[in-house]
């Protein structure tokens, strides 16, 4: 028990005497700093054809017992469709959002909640954090899409692509809401 608190005693003079030392010299000391884990880790859904290829990459935000939309996320309210950064949707080739004709590239992809159905926005201002500096000007296009409840709850917000015979449809899960967006594949 000597031995460590000797030990102890000895590594705090070490500090004090390099402290010390350091507040001499005329150049600044580096410090660095740990990452901090994330509470909404950055998650991604990928889908690949032949011809095609959608990546979505979004911040994932759980649940933790909150009602999500109505509360947590108001209906009627501009949401950046995920947590952190703002949702970011990449496809490779021409399609159309249900029935709404875009050009291959990678969008911002916002999202205004409501009960029963949802306006999906695809908009061209990226790398944006959240919605705080959302210009309506650079939507590139609005659709709205069904909002129905889910059978399962989901805890974590999950998107995932779901193959269909004339493309794909990102499903957006979290809570007991499920929508679904359309994508066509041009021909």
């Amino acid at each position: 028990m000597k031995l460590f608190h000797l030990l102890v005693l000895l590594s705090l003079f070490a500090g004090k005497v390099q402290a010390q030392a350091d507040s001499t010299q005329s150049t600044p000391t580096v410090e660095l700093v740990q990452p901090q884990l994330r509470p909404s880790p950055v998650a991604m859904a990928q889908y690949k054809t032949e011809n095609c290829y959608l990546k979505l990459t979004y911040g994932q935000p759980m649940r933790k017992g909150r009602e999500i939309f109505g509360k947590l996320e108001p209906y009627g309210k501009l949401w950046r469709t995920g947590a952190n950064e703002a949702t970011e949707l990449t496809f490779t080739k021409d399609l159309k959002i249900a029935g709404v004709p875009v050009r291959s590239g990678t969008y911002t992809l916002f999202s205004i909640p409501n009960q029963n159905s949802w306006t999906i926005i695809l908009n061209t201002d990226l790398g944006q954090w959240g919605a705080f500096n959302y210009k309506p000007e650079h939507d590139y296009v609005r659709v709205d899409v069904p909002a129905i409840k889910n059978n399962q709850i989901y805890e974590a917000l999950t998107f995932k692509f779901e193959e269909t015979s004339e493309g794909a449809t990102l499903q957006l899960m979290w809570d007991d809401v499920k929508v679904q967006i359309p994508m066509a594949f041009a021909k």
